[in-house]
């Protein structure tokens, strides 16, 4: 059942799975409880499966990416477009470019100035097919939109070279892992096509980890929803062919070793520069 490649399949057969559970023992346990050991279950499943077999519930090794697709200049109206799919991880970034005086105003209580590049990202419920009301956006969407705008700061050509103010808005299709990752990625491409004179492209990649307590990790390039439910860590990394550009790390151990985080930023180059590769087959350089 964990093995089972499609996120969607998966989830309902678990639902299934679940419901038969609760009826069995309907009466003898509380169903909050029986939920709750329901879960533990599964995540204990998956971390064995890991560590104890290196099988990964998709079948991938774990230093695999999912399979990769891009496109470019897919909508005709706007400046750039892209699309940057990674297994059941989609994302639709729309480059827009504006006059210098369109910068985006700062009032703050500590500053005051001009912004001339912005990215934003949206997180609509139908990218996990969830029904719910959409609204403003979330703290979440806040902060993955600023993480991929900081991974691409560094390569934006200066006011002098490019004066046009910059916006890009990634729109997730569908998530299953690593949509700021997959923005990072959208971005980069619709920022070529649309003719944006960047240093260099950027692509992004979120690592997870496994471990147990004699010390034993198995850490994962390409983190999806479920490893990272069940597993110890979801660390972002961003950066060019020269180096990272952006991080971010959430962990649920005590701390990381020396020997972990060295294994996971060489293995997060490996997949960051299969990445890269596939997106410069598409478009190579900035029109």
């Amino acid at each position: 059942l964990m093995q089972e490649a499609d996120k969607t399949t998966r989830e309902t057969q678990l639902v299934e799975f679940e419901a038969q559970v609760l009826l069995n023992f309907e009466g003898a346990y509380k169903q909050s409880e029986l939920k709750e050991a329901f879960q533990k279950l599964i995540d204990k499943h998956v971390r064995q499966m890991i560590l104890d077999k290196g099988m990964r519930p998709d079948g991938r090794k774990a230093g695999d990416v999912r399979p990769l697709s891009v496109e470019v200049g897919l909508l005709p109206r706007t400046h750039g477009s892209a699309l940057f799919t990674r297994g059941q991880t989609q994302a639709l970034t729309i480059a827009t470019l504006g006059a210098p005086g369109e910068e985006q105003i700062i009032e703050t209580m500590s500053e005051e100035g001009t912004k001339r590049f912005m990215h934003h990202y949206n997180f609509p419920p139908f990218s996990t097919g969830e029904v719910k009301p959409v609204r403003g956006a979330s703290r979440r969407e806040i902060g993955h939109g600023a993480l991929a705008e900081r991974a691409l700061l560094p390569v934006i050509p200066s006011q002098e070279q490019f004066p046009y103010t910059i916006r890009l808005v990634s729109e997730i299709l569908s998530s299953n892992g690593s949509s700021s990752m997959a923005s990072t990625c959208g971005a980069t491409l619709a920022l070529m096509d649309a003719g944006v004179p960047i240093v260099n492209p950027v692509a992004g990649i979120a690592m997870g980890l496994v471990t147990d307590d004699k010390g034993k990790f198995c850490v994962l390039t390409d983190l999806q929803g479920l490893e990272d439910f069940a597993g110890d860590m979801d660390f972002k990394i961003a950066g060019t062919k020269n180096g990272i550009t952006a991080i971010q790390l959430d962990v649920k151990i005590d701390g990381l070793t020396p020997e972990i985080i060295a294994t996971t930023f060489a293995q997060a180059k490996e997949g960051r520069d299969f990445i890269m590769e596939t997106m410069l087959k598409t478009i190579a350089e900035p029109r």
